[in-house]
């Protein structure tokens, strides 16, 4: 099977999901429309409370998204296609979306980005932001937007930029640690 049919076959997978399961769909409308816009709340929260290590994770989730953005550029220039709903028939299309290429799904990029920061600063509770950002890739494949590829392309995106924003601070912090007990 080439890597197209095996993404379409993906797709079809997920997708028809909402014709098989219809009391589901509005729960992944909302996660693939609106999810990204609740990752609002918890960067406020940790805006507001004044701890150092809080306010690294909102840098790091700020700057992973920078990233992200950018290396978004590079990978789209990779692979293009359109949404699955502008190039299949009988796609389950539930939201609204302009025709372009999707890869890599921006909206997963956005996602992960956050989420993949999240877990880095949080051991803990990594698993649990991972998932989430499993859901929302799920729900814009769900939703009809997206092909596996455009969220996987996304995902891994967004987990590489997360994993050298992280990285790269670690070093800076620790190397101003260093300099500073040097003195």
């Amino acid at each position: 099977m080439l890597f197209s049919e095996l993404n379409i076959h993906a797709f079809r997978v997920v997708n028809d999901l909402g014709k098989a399961f219809p009391a589901l769909n509005p729960a992944f409308v909302f996660i693939a429309e609106f999810f990204l816009y609740l990752m609002i709340v918890p960067i406020g929260l940790f805006l507001f409370v004044p701890k150092f290590r809080n306010r690294r994770l909102v840098l790091a989730a700020l700057l992973t998204v920078i990233a992200a953005l950018i290396l978004r550029i590079g990978v789209a220039k990779l692979h293009s296609n359109l949404q699955p709903f502008a190039e299949l028939p009988n796609v389950n299309q539930l939201v609204e979306k302009t025709v372009g290429n999707s890869f890599p799904s921006d909206h997963t990029i956005l996602f992960f980005s956050l989420c993949t920061t999240f877990a880095l600063f949080s051991k803990r509770f990594g698993w649990l932001w991972m998932l989430l950002g499993v859901l929302v890739g799920v729900s814009r494949i769900w939703v009809g937007v997206h092909y596996p590829a455009d969220v996987i392309a996304g995902a891994l995106t967004a987990i590489v930029s997360a994993i050298l924003v992280h990285t790269a601070m670690a070093r800076m912090s620790f190397a101003q640690h260093t300099e500073r007990a040097g003195r």
